[in-house]
């Protein structure tokens, strides 16, 4: 920069200098914007040497806890929800020993996204308008639709969603099944609240249930349980609702969100959707879908 030195002293020097002060101040206010959209940029799961990933640990099939297990080890859960956050932390270059799971009950995962407590959560959080006002979404990885599940010998004749009238169906705090149900589908079901979906399926081996009404993988992997122990459940098959699992992050991470869609897109293209899909539900009878599904988009 070429310095002008004013001719005569005075007023317009001093008006000078004031005027180079504002330069420099705004030139001063435009670098802080700078680092705090750096600092923006730094907090991204993208940036992250290491993760913490809200999952469930009582969905089995998609999220499930090891019995005798380290709280928190990387091989402590298992299930088909756990192997997407696997393969997505090694998209992101997370090393396996700076992965840990948290378990995120369904009523509190937008606030541990909020406070930071984990970095992201996978486990079958259905993208929805109302969480979207607290939290984004990356994906959807999965599109599964809502389904009914009684038991093999259906003593309540329960056939399709309007049959739930009068029927005691399970009720997850933070789950959006049962309003889908009781709200959306207007049926009058009458509610028994669970602590979570294992929970569901021993209220209703235990006979205190006539139905529990989930995303079809959720179904699949409780009847796959139930099997195990000789209490054979089945599902309706009457399908009413897409349910789009999306990977939750905090809002404004559009780089984090955008390097979660590239994973995916992955796991599709080399065969690890179709192969984790297969070998949790494959037994179960489920149509499964084996395309990438519509992403919402990252801005």
């Amino acid at each position: 920069m070429v310095e002008v030195t004013p001719r005569t002293p005075g007023p317009r020097l001093s008006r000078a200098r004031r005027t180079a002060a504002a330069v420099l101040a705004a030139v001063s206010v435009a670098g802080a914007g700078a680092c705090g959209t750096a600092g923006a940029a730094e907090d991204s799961i993208a940036g992250k040497d290491g993760l913490v990933i809200g999952v469930h640990r009582d969905q089995p099939g998609l999220g499930q806890r090891i019995e005798g297990a380290g709280s928190g080890d990387y091989d402590s859960y298992d299930g088909f929800d756990i192997r997407m956050a696997k393969e997505i932390a090694r998209h992101l270059h997370v090393n396996a020993s700076k992965v840990t799971f948290k378990a995120a009950p369904s009523s509190k995962r937008e606030e541990m996204i909020q406070t930071g407590e984990v970095d992201l959560v996978v486990g079958t959080y259905s993208i929805t308008p109302e969480r979207k006002t607290k939290v984004d979404f990356a994906g959807p990885y999965y599109v599964a639709h809502q389904d009914i599940l009684v038991r093999e010998s259906n003593p309540q004749s329960i056939r399709e969603l309007d049959d739930l009238a009068g029927k005691r169906l399970c009720s997850v705090p933070g789950s959006q099944s049962f309003r889908r149900v009781a709200t959306e589908q207007s049926v009058p079901a009458v509610p028994v609240e669970a602590a979570g979906y294992t929970d569901c399926l021993d209220k209703m081996i235990a006979g205190r249930l006539d139905a529990v009404s989930s995303d079809d993988l959720i179904l699949g992997g409780l009847a796959s349980m139930a099997a195990k122990t000789g209490d054979y459940m089945r599902l309706v098959n009457a399908p009413f609702s897409d349910e789009r699992y999306g990977v939750g992050i905090r809002k404004g991470d559009v780089d984090g969100c955008e390097a979660v869609n590239e994973a995916i897109t992955k796991m599709y293209q080399d065969g690890t959707m179709r192969l984790q899909l297969n070998r949790w539900f494959g037994p179960t009878g489920l149509e499964l879908t084996t395309t990438v599904p519509q992403f919402e988009g990252c801005i």
